[in-house]
């Protein structure tokens, strides 16, 4: 058995990716999707006719410019994930506006109508994950949202108060970037050790993991972000594992025994206590790594955001 085939015994392998062509090729149960990801899929001939189509739905409903290529750019979005969802068993992740993260009401209505075109394609919510940034105001409509029984995928989480306040408000996912994490280390030169057990981003989700399971949280913690295949079977075991594919090839074309490495019954010295909002806040923001982080990947993905409404606006 490869890698790839190995990991699926221990973890939920997701693709991290919007092309339906690779999806096709390493077949995983679920798969993520972002701005930059859609961005990358729009430019496919896939994916040809995606822009007209949505920009013709959305002047059905919306009557000012703006309305429009807003609706537009969602309704791009699930027509790709419905695309995806046709090759997949399990569920894809569509994220809303990362410009809105900072508003829990506008993160709960991109939220509601994302499902609803979803709904119009044939597609339950039970298949959807909603992707929004781990800020306190979208973790608040994420606790919102799973009592509609709309599941959500809290992302760019980098800080264990992000962990703690997703888990206390019941989300369905948590997406933990390891790379990332890594990145800011490593820029930083404050990585020493080239032990990958000791990787800050493997460090980070396992002390996660080892939390939710000791407190029998139902929070699933998919690791996401990877660098390289390391940090990955490191993170053999982990409930879910979003993987480019790039690094899903790298698995697929290595035959190296895959051991599992995290297990439910591994210990964690921390104590389950209530996250109020100031406390969320000022714990993240001791965290110089996590806020630096979540800021540059909420404001990257809303750059990306931009960058699909002006190739709408384009062909408006």
């Amino acid at each position: 058995m490869n890698q790839l085939e190995q990991l699926k015994k221990y973890s939920i392998v997701v693709a991290d990716t919007g092309n339906v062509g690779l999806i096709k090729d390493f077949l995983p149960q679920d798969a993520t999707t972002n701005p930059t990801l859609i961005l990358n899929s729009i430019k496919l001939p896939f994916y040809k006719n995606l822009i007209h189509k949505s920009i013709k739905y959305s002047k059905k409903f919306c009557k000012t410019f703006e309305e429009i290529v807003s609706l537009a750019s969602n309704k791009i979005s699930v027509d790709i994930g419905t695309n995806i969802l046709k090759i997949i068993p399990g569920r894809v992740s569509t994220e809303i506006d990362a410009r809105v993260s900072f508003n829990k009401d506008l993160c709960i209505s991109h939220a509601k109508s994302i499902i609803n075109m979803y709904k119009e394609n044939g597609v339950r919510k039970n298949r959807i994950l909603i992707k929004l940034a781990s800020t306190w105001e979208a973790i608040q409509a994420a606790k919102e949202l799973e009592k509609e029984k709309i599941n959500c995928n809290l992302t760019l989480l980098f800080s264990f108060s992000q962990a703690k306040a997703c888990a206390e408000a019941g989300v369905y996912l948590i997406s933990p970037f390891v790379g990332r994490i890594y990145d800011w280390y490593k820029n930083k030169n404050l990585i020493n050790n080239t032990d990958i057990s000791q990787d800050p981003g493997v460090v980070s989700v396992k002390k996660i993991f080892n939390f939710y399971k000791k407190y029998s949280y139902k929070t699933i913690v998919m690791a996401a972000s990877f660098r390289n295949t390391s940090q990955i079977l490191e993170l053999s075991g982990c409930d879910y594992l979003t993987i480019s594919p790039v690094l899903l090839n790298k698995l697929k074309s290595s035959s190296v025994k895959v051991e599992r490495k995290l297990f439910l019954s591994e210990k964690t010295m921390f104590r389950k206590s209530s996250m109020s909002e100031s406390k969320f806040r000022f714990q993240h923001n001791e965290d110089a790594m996590a806020s630096e982080k979540l800021s540059e990947g909420i404001r990257q993905f809303g750059i990306d955001q931009k960058k699909i409404e002006n190739i709408i606006i384009k062909n408006i």
